[in-house]
């Protein structure tokens, strides 16, 4: 939380460089008599350094303490926001970098701030100046004049400015606000270029954030509007009830039936009529001003003044009733007074007062009435909204910026950097394991809320994980070791009897399948009691050995078992069948060999019977009377070998 609030201290303190920055420029201009107001130097400057936010707030800032001098300025903080909008959209593309670009910025710049500067101004007006096109294009074209050498020496200044700013201090203003360490430019670009703009939390976030932003602001404004415009009525409706009480004072109860019989030529109705048309002159909403009345087949004139567009009535002439006078026909009838009444019709959007004049035993004798023009609450209205909008728009758009901050940095970035991570996590080898660990560490998420406990626990899953995973190729390294264990002799390295009787059990498979095609050899050591007990179980050890690696130079140690103390077994399956009489004639003439070398000592001259046998599925069932077939052949060599010798 403290790294949250020493953010926003530092964007108070980047807000109060650049206003400070406004003020000196619009001090200097007036000092030097000059006809711009470089009011918009911080403005520009901070949004090329520092982004949305700050340039944002410096620019509507400075219109809002403009306000206090001129209230005019709070209705042009749009153009503050906009200008800084534009900056930075167009620094982060580089166009603040080189001096060709920054020139394409000046007439950009100048041309979107002039246009919404004279849409301010134009809906400012209450006149309706937006139906002279002519009018407008002049006020666009006197705003680009003004703008234009405002906004290209604020611009030139800035990029300029820019180049004295150390790049630590540029990254810095880069990575403001950001919850966690700086991410690699190739993290960030293989992030974008991944995500999914449909389903990605960003765009969902944004579109919620966007429309509860607007959803206010509309709110505000109607509400606003609507207790704006009820004032105005409200007002309109005391002044008008005010001046057709002035017309009832003026109106003598028992000369009215005179002045409706004779008119003119009554005695004293020019002079009450005078007096009228003084009082229709003096508010210029008075569109008409009549006295008429009441009885059953309609308004009998009493008064009724001309004006520039319709001549009035003559006195007698009797007035059908408006259609919105009839649900109070009877009130009119009785000489009640009525509520105000509001229309639009072929004679304008009015205001009609009527105001019952009573004689002295209390019996209305006619009313006095006006319509007073409402035409102006439009433009009223049309003024306020504008002024609503200019004001509301800066804190809104400000609004907007600061809590968007606040989510991408506190949310989408962290989760985005930690799904990557995720997604992108190698288990191809210890160095691949450890280098994403690393690069999982080094992200440093400092949120201080839900999302850092997230961060927390993935990292201590993945240490979990890696810690599980290094447990588990122990152990499995450990299991296959223990297995090849299970499965080698001891002594001589060899496969052992474990391993034969698991190979037997495939070729078991396989005879039942009809499939199996296979031979047995048989060999048994000779002379291994005579080697121990003469020169002890050491040479006894070194003659087995030897007995092995013969066995294996010819049959291949991949074929050889050791099942018992001198026994060994070679099994030949399929193409190899064809090799066997060969392999055996090679063992023994080698054997031969061997007994006949005088150089070699005792436990080197390697003696051994051979049998074989092969599979014939006409009359073996199992491995099993294969095996004994060639054990019985070994058998008959070894009394061959015995008969032979002359030891």
């Amino acid at each position: 939380m403290f790294k949250l609030y020493k953010t926003y201290l530092k964007l108070a303190a980047i807000c109060v460089a650049g206003i400070t920055l406004n003020v000196i420029g619009v001090i200097i201009t007036k000092q030097l008599n000059m006809s711009i107001y470089l009011d918009t130097l911080g403005t520009v400057f901070i949004a090329a350094l520092g982004g949305y936010v700050p340039g944002v707030a410096v620019g509507f800032l400075t219109n809002l303490i403009g306000a206090l001098f001129d209230t005019e300025e709070i209705f042009y903080g749009s153009v503050s926001i906009l200008l800084a909008i534009m900056t930075t959209f167009l620094a982060s593309r580089g166009y603040y970098d080189k001096f060709p670009k920054i020139l394409l910025t000046i007439p950009a710049t100048v041309l979107v701030v002039s246009l919404d500067g004279t849409i301010i101004e134009e809906t400012l007006r209450l006149s309706h100046s937006w139906e002279s096109f002519a009018k407008v294009q002049e006020n666009f074209l006197n705003h680009m004049n003004l703008e234009f050498p405002d906004k290209a020496l604020a611009i030139m200044i800035s990029f300029f400015a820019l180049k004295f700013v150390p790049p630590q201090i540029k990254e810095h203003f880069k990575t403001l606000g950001k919850m966690q360490a700086p991410i690699p430019s190739d993290m960030r670009h293989a992030m974008n270029s991944s995500s999914k703009f449909i389903s990605s939390l960003r765009t969902k976030m944004l579109f919620n954030l966007m429309s509860i932003t607007l959803f206010v602001a509309v709110f505000i404004s109607v509400i606003s509007y609507t207790m704006y415009q009820d004032s105005i009525i409200e007002d309109r409706k005391r002044i008008a009830d005010g001046i057709v009480s002035m017309v009832v004072n003026e109106i003598d109860p028992k000369r009215v039936d005179e002045f409706l019989e004779k008119g003119c030529q009554a005695e004293g109705y020019k002079e009450v009529e005078r007096e009228l048309y003084k009082i229709r002159a003096s508010n210029s909403d008075i569109i008409y001003l009549y006295v008429y009345k009441i009885m059953d087949d309609g308004c009998h004139v009493v008064f009724d003044l001309d004006t520039a567009e319709m001549e009035a009535s003559a006195p007698g002439d009797i007035e059908p009733f408006d259609e919105y006078f009839e649900k109070y026909r009877e009130d009119l009838l009785a000489g009640r007074p009525i509520q105000p009444i509001i229309g639009d019709d072929k004679y304008g959007h009015l205001l009609t007062i009527y105001k019952p004049v009573y004689n002295s035993v209390g019996k209305c004798v006619c009313y006095a009435g006006i319509d007073f023009s409402m035409d102006i609450l439009h433009d009223y209205g049309r003024m306020f909204i504008a002024r609503v909008i200019a004001i509301f728009s800066g804190a809104v758009i400000m609004i907007f910026l600061l809590v968007l901050m606040f989510v991408e940095n506190n949310i989408i970035l962290p989760v985005n950097t930690m799904a990557y991570c995720a997604r992108n996590f190698a288990y191809d080898s210890d160095e691949a394991r450890e280098h994403n660990v690393k690069r999982m560490r080094s992200l440093d998420i400092k949120t201080h809320d839900e999302i850092e406990n997230l961060y927390s626990a993935f990292l201590k899953s993945t240490n979990d994980g890696m810690l599980y995973f290094r447990s588990f190729k122990k152990a499995k390294i450990q299991a296959e070791v223990m297995q090849e264990l299970a499965h080698k002799d001891a002594l001589t390295g060899l496969q052992n009897k474990t391993s034969y009787t698991e190979k037997i059990k495939t070729i078991e498979k396989e005879i039942s399948a009809g499939h199996a095609e296979f031979s047995i050899i048989m060999i048994d050591i000779n002379f291994l009691k005579r080697v121990n007990d003469t020169y002890g179980h050491e040479y006894g050890d070194t003659y087995l050995i030897n007995a092995g690696k013969l066995v294996c130079s010819v049959f291949g140690e991949e074929n050889v078992y050791r099942i018992g103390g001198d026994e060994f077994v070679v099994l030949f399956k399929d193409k190899q069948i064809a090799l066997v009489n060969d392999k055996v004639a090679e063992i023994r003439s080698t054997i031969n060999k061997l007994q006949a070398d005088s150089t070699l000592k005792p436990w080197e001259k390697v003696s051994a019977a051979v049998g074989v046998a092969y599979f014939d599925e006409r009359i073996d069932k199992t491995a099993e009377e294969v095996f004994k077939r060639a054990d019985s052949d070994m058998y008959k060599n070894k009394l061959a070998m015995k008969a032979a010798r002359k030891d």
